[in-house]
């Protein structure tokens, strides 16, 4: 019994706690109108961006390319948005973009903001690398899936066209995968950083984890629940037990559960839904009070289903 009170009190409570100070000043508007933007900001194009490439750019280029992780979290994480897609299909006979809108929902954790810093609470620096990893898998697959569906849905809609060349814009210009594919390619070609930029990575790597939890509650004290509770139930249905379930009945063809990876793929498969798909709903005018309930409902819930899942892995 007090181990697992050990192990809420040193790793869910730091990293839950965070996300209720940013609500808390999200609540008293102490950041000002503009605080907000500018701390997602910092977040998405410098803190998180520096802390993926100076993780995978220090790692051997062996243990980056951890193929039965990156196997089991892709083949999980798309047959969860498949999964979400059909739901939306067949409660409410939604359109092509509802549906891929409705699984990014569904299949897409908060890796970032809060998966790295939950693994890095969990099992110390070493577990930066898999859930940079998991982020890579989950940005590569839901985001492109989610494009494509999207701009299928527009183009039904007799809009524009031009849908694939936006996909490839928006992937090429993301700066999370900008950092990804820079730190693999300087680790591939054994390449070590100097030591005065690889102190600035560390610095500026070191702000990621609060901010970035800081961020999910200012995020989240802005939301409100104004929708009816039907689909949102679906998609925190499928982000919050679907997913983790499937990655608990595949993980043992991939990966030992008893290792930090294996533990890693199932907390990180267990993150409430991210605010990624709040972005993209927003953007295609699809689904946006539904997301957005999904983040607040699925961020709220997993307060005791991570710390649950944190116990019965034996992590801390």
């Amino acid at each position: 019994m007090f181990g697992r009170v050990t192990v809420l009190l040193s790793v869910a409570f730091p990293v839950f706690a965070l996300v209720g100070v940013g609500w808390i000043a999200g609540r008293f508007r102490l950041l000002g109108e503009g605080g907000s933007g500018a701390l997602n900001g910092f977040v998405s194009w410098f803190a998180l961006p520096a802390m993926f490439f100076a993780s995978l750019a220090g790692t051997r280029f062996a243990e980056i390319a951890n193929g039965p992780f990156i196997a089991a979290f892709a083949i999980v994480t798309a047959a969860t948005f498949l999964a979400g897609m059909l739901m939306a299909r067949l409660s409410s006979r939604a359109g092509v973009a509802h549906m891929g809108l409705h699984g990014m929902s569904a299949a897409y954790g908060n890796v970032g903001y809060m998966g790295i810093p939950l693994c890095l609470a969990a099992f110390g620096p070493q577990g930066a690398l898999p859930g940079t990893l998991g982020a890579v898998v989950a940005s590569v697959i839901l985001m492109t899936l989610t494009l494509i569906f999207a701009e299928a849905g527009r183009r039904d809609d007799h809009e524009s066209g031009g849908g694939a060349g936006r996909v490839m814009l928006a992937l090429a210009t993301n700066p999370l995968l900008i950092a990804i594919a820079l730190g693999a390619a300087v680790s591939a070609a054994g390449i070590a950083l100097p030591d005065p930029l690889r102190r600035f990575l560390d610095l500026l790597s070191a702000a990621a984890a609060p901010c970035a939890l800081f961020a999910i509650g200012h995020f989240l004290s802005e939301r409100a629940l104004d929708v009816t509770l039907g689909e949102v139930g679906l998609v925190v249905i499928g982000k919050m037990l679907l997913q983790p379930l499937l990655m608990l009945a595949i993980l043992p063809w991939f990966l030992p559960l008893d290792t930090m990876w294996g533990k890693a793929a199932v907390l990180l498969a267990a993150l409430p839904t991210a605010s990624n798909s709040f972005v993209l709903a927003r953007q295609y005018g699809v689904f946006e009070a539904e997301s957005s309930a999904a983040i607040l409902l699925s961020t709220i819930l997993s307060v005791f289903t991570v710390s649950i899942l944190l116990v019965f892995l034996r992590v801390g």
